[in-house]
């Protein structure tokens, strides 16, 4: 499996933003998919996760109640809706696959390029 994240970009504070991650390869369905960030200095975090039949689902408390992960196996993607953004959500976003829920930034299998979402106040 590979992972293209896409959709990132400029957005003001209390604005909205959808990243998607496209992926390839015939096994996408038994992953557990995440979205993961990072900021300059820091060690990235865990932003958001879905099992790989999307029953389950893991936010990070700083993202609960605005952001919304979903997933398509048909389509093999993975999106990450996020709404009333805040300065702080700034960070490179990655989306990653894992065989664990939700998976850890040790447990990780696939990473893909890290997409940047800028919020200005």
């Amino acid at each position: 499996v590979q992972l293209q994240a896409s959709g990132g970009g400029l957005a003001q504070a209390g604005g909205s933003l959808r990243l998607s991650c496209a992926a390839s390869g015939p096994t996408f369905s038994t992953y557990t998919m995440a979205w993961f960030r990072q900021v300059p200095g820091k060690e990235r975090e865990s932003v958001a996760a879905i099992s790989w039949n999307g029953g389950n689902l893991y936010y990070a408390d700083s993202v609960k109640g605005r952001f919304t992960i979903s997933r398509d196996n048909a389509k093999k993607t993975v999106s990450l809706q996020m709404i009333c953004l805040k300065v702080e959500d700034t960070a490179v976003y990655y989306c990653a696959a894992g065989r664990s829920f939700p998976p850890g930034i040790r447990s990780v299998s696939l990473w893909g390029q890290g997409t940047q979402v800028t919020v200005s106040s």
